[in-house]
Parts: structure tokens; C-alpha cells; sequence
């Protein structure tokens, strides 16, 4: 149902942009080649997040019309597969930032300086950030009257987790059991371990490590694009995931979605006000 209301739009703009140009190469053939930068304004005229709105809306039609529809293992599988799409490449893309920006840097103690400043700053701020969206959350409450009962076998496997885990496990748990298993497993600690090591190693090199940074650099271009052609199924996943949850949890939650959003947003400007905003008079920026 999604999938023939979008190709109906996209192809309504196409009928209009096609009629659009014909007009145009009524003339001579300047008139032609002038006419083609209209053709491409008008597929610029539905963007992506046009067609996520419409993804979302017909969502929220189908999760209420067809609710058992909704709720099927094949709609839900479009959102969540759409997530795992974009969590497939956030490991390399995070390597490849981060060796090309170590190895393009000369001094290693700069590197170190940089470093332990840069890890001082994001702990404080990181400590605001969370009182700040803890206090907004627990007087806001944008999750009151949800009417939906946890996970809780999910919940205590978690505990659990957490009650044995210990610092000592934390920081073993960075270091990798192969060069290459952070990626295969999605642990992005890991994947950021072994990309310090390999950004360091390759600014010892020198010159004789450029063509491996070069191609570092190149594989960074390549993952940027491939999240460019990944993200044009942004629209699919949307559909998928806003189905599913107003299929199982009925439009009423709608309420609370946008009151999380809206909770969301009201945090972001008080910690930009009061947290950035005092950065920055410090900073004198």
C-alpha cells in the first residue's frame, strides 16, 4: 500500500516535470539546453524528508485502518531493518574518521593534548546534559498515560548484566579479540580502540604509509556515499516502524510521540541556553 501511494507521487512529479520540459523544447535547441536545469528542479521538489512526512502519515493510516496489517512481521521488518542498515556502517565510517584525522596530524603529543582536553570537556558536559535531561524528564513526563506493559524477562536479563558487570570488564571489554571482530559485533568502542592504534601507526609511517592513508581517505568517501544511497530507504523504514507502533499500540500514541518529541526539543534549547551559552561567554566566541 505504501510502496503504490509513493510511486504514485513520484510519478505525478515526473508527468508534471515531463510536461514541464516539454513545453520548454517547444523552441530551438537553446531553448532545449536551457530547459534542462528546470528538469532538475523539479525533482528536487519532492526531497527526502517530503517523502518521510508521507511515509509517516500513511503510516499512521495503515497502523489504524489495517491494524493486523500493522502489526505483521513483514511491516515491522521495515523499520527495524532500515535501523540495521544504517548501524552497518556507522563502524567504518567512525575508523575512517578517525585514522584520517590522526594521520594527518604530525606531533603525537599535540594528539595527546588535544585528547585529554577533548575527553574532560565531554565528561562535564556530558554530566549537564544528563541532569538536564533527567530533570525535564521526570517533571515533563512525556511517557505518562502510555498505555503498554514492559518487557520485563527483557528487563532483568539487563539487571543481571549490569549487577555482574564490573570496571574491570568494562575496559577489557575495549579491547578487541581480532583487529576486525568490533566490526563484525558492533561494538563501537572496540572499532574506535583499533582505529586510535591504526591512526597512530600510520602518522609514525611517514611517508611511507601515504598510499594506506590515501585509500583511508578514499574508503571514507565511499561509506559517506554509501549512507547516501541507504538513506533514500529512510522512507520505507518510517512507513514501517509508525505502522507498527499505532498498529499494536493504537493511535493514542501518537500523544505521546509528539510529547516526546516536543520533550525533546525543549531540552535541546535549555542546554543550549544555559550549558552552551556559558561555554561560549567562557570561550568569548
Amino acid at each position: 500500500f505504501f510502496l503504490e501511494q509513493l510511486s504514485g507521487f513520484r510519478a505525478f512529479a515526473f508527468q508534471e516535470c515531463r510536461g514541464s520540459i516539454g513545453r520548454h523544447t517547444m523552441g530551438s535547441q537553446q531553448e532545449a539546453q536551457s530547459a534542462k536545469p528546470s528538469g532538475s528542479m523539479c525533482k528536487l521538489s519532492f526531497p527526502l524528508y517530503a517523502q518521510v512526512l508521507v511515509a509517516i502519515v500513511l503510516g499512521v493510516l495503515v497502523g489504524t485502518i489495517f491494524p493486523r496489517l500493522a502489526t505483521s512481521s513483514w511491516v515491522k521488518m521495515l523499520g527495524t531493518g532500515f535501523v540495521k542498515l544504517i548501524k552497518m556502517a556507522i563502524g567504518p565510517i567512525i575508523f575512517c574518521t578517525i585514522v584520517s584525522g590522526i594521520a594527518h596530524v604530525a606531533d603525537a603529543a599535540k594528539i595527546g593534548r588535544v585528547a585529554v582536553k577533548a575527553i574532560v570537556y565531554f565528561e562535564i558536559i556530558s554530566t549537564f546534559a544528563l541532569a538536564i535531561g533527567l530533570l525535564v524528564a521526570n517533571l515533563v513526563q512525556p511517557g505518562r498515560g502510555f498505555a503498554a506493559a514492559g518487557n520485563e524477562a527483557a528487563i532483568d536479563k539487563y539487571r543481571k548484566q549490569a549487577a555482574e558487570h564490573t570496571p574491570q570488564d568494562f575496559i577489557l571489554n575495549i579491547i578487541p579479540t581480532t583487529m576486525i571482530s568490533g566490526f563484525a559485533e558492533g561494538e563501537i568502542l572496540q572499532v574506535l580502540f583499533v582505529a586510535v592504534i591504526f591512526g597512530f601507526a600510520l602518522m609514525k609511517q611517514g611517508d611511507r604509509a601515504r598510499s594506506v592513508n590515501q585509500l583511508v581517505e578514499e574508503a571514507s568517501h565511499v561509506m559517506f556515499g554509501i549512507i547516501a544511497i541507504l538513506m533514500k530507504a529512510a522512507p520505507i523504514g518510517a512507513f514501517g516502524a509508525m505502522a507498527f507502533t499505532v498498529g499494536r499500540y493504537g493511535v493514542g500514541t501518537l500523544g505521546n510521540l509528539i510529547g516526546l518529541v516536543a520533550t525533546f526539543y525543549l531540552t535541546a534549547v535549555v542546554f543550549v541556553i544555559l550549558v552552551l551559552g556559558v561555554v561560549a561567554a567562557i570561550a568569548r566566541v
